[in-house]
């Protein structure tokens, strides 16, 4: 396959800011359709349903599926029946069930299922990881907080079941813990904050250990107003490790070691073209997992109502 011929379903802000730029740069993609119910992409054929699209435009090999995630397991299904290989926003799915029949699927129908993760391919990430794999971490230390109201204005799938709430960002940094500690945590207890008018968390905090004992504690909020945190801490028998900016930046005892331009989304599409020539697919659950075990732990606790 020279140039894969992409499809691109649900255009939605994430998908104007990163998605369309990072195609637009990458050589093997040629953009070639899109669907979605409220939004177009100029200068390529649009529909209003997956269905139709698949039906109408029988070229395409690959789907990036950027919906909301409790609706993202049919149109996942209707690309793979179709024998497209697709790309899946995180988080992957509502369930962890319903990503594990899709990555079923996808192999018998012999075709390549990419999980993405995008904070994984912050700049700093994989030096982060190489770091901590030669050193002994005593503690770690995750705070992903933000301001809903900045970068989910008036998007109520959020609130709603299978939404995630506050853990639709905390996901992000579960998915750089999963990626640089080099030993496999579990949760051991949550607390969930729930707003009195909503059916998914606006805070979360969650401890989690090792089979070596590893204090780890993560804080996720969403009422964050002015700067934003998005930091990993880690105290190590090599220094304090502090990956910041989502992974952008990587310290050890205030000395900068690392810092790269962001470049996430296109190393997502490099990613998912390699999978798709090897015929390979790259389908993580660990921190959908996570999020699972959060709500199954969790203690939850209602606090005053959030109003958009």
């Amino acid at each position: 396959m020279s140039i894969i011929n992409l499809a691109i379903v649900g255009v939605g802000k994430i998908v104007r800011d990163q998605h369309l730029p990072a195609v637009a740069a990458n050589a093997d993609y040629r953009l070639v359709a899109a669907a979605s119910r409220n939004a177009q992409v100029e200068g390529v054929a649009n529909f209003a349903s997956i269905e139709e699209m698949l039906a109408t435009v029988p070229s395409i090999d690959a789907v990036s599926l950027c919906m909301p995630p409790q609706y993202r397991h049919a149109a996942a299904v209707a690309a793979l029946e179709a024998g497209k290989h697709v790309f899946l926003e995180k988080p992957p799915g509502a369930t962890l069930s319903e990503v594990e029949d899709l990555a079923a699927l996808a192999a018998r129908k012999d075709v390549s299922l990419f999980a993405s993760w995008h904070s994984r391919y912050a700049p700093a990430v994989e030096a982060a990881r190489a770091f901590l794999a030669g050193t002994t971490i005593t503690s770690m230390r995750v705070m992903w907080k933000e301001d809903v109201r900045q970068w989910h204005p008036g998007q109520d799938w959020i609130w709603q079941p299978g939404g995630l709430g506050v853990f639709d960002p905390g996901i992000n940094a579960l998915s750089i813990v999963t990626r640089i500690l080099p030993r496999q945590v579990f949760a051991t207890a949550a607390t969930l904050e729930f707003p009195e008018n909503r059916d998914a968390p606006i805070a979360a905090s969650i401890r989690f250990t090792d089979a070596a004992g590893l204090d780890l504690e993560a804080e996720f909020d969403w009422r964050q107003v002015g700067p934003q945190s998005w930091d990993i801490i880690a105290r190590t028998q090599a220094g304090e490790m502090v990956l910041s900016e989502g992974g952008a930046r990587l310290s050890v005892d205030g000395r900068l070691v690392h810092g790269e331009p962001e470049q996430e989304y296109p190393s997502l599409y490099r990613r998912f073209a390699e999978i798709i020539r090897a015929g390979r697919s790259d389908v993580d659950l660990a921190p959908l997992r996570h999020v699972a075990d959060a709500f199954m732990l969790g203690r939850r606790k209602v606090v005053e109502a959030f109003h958009d």
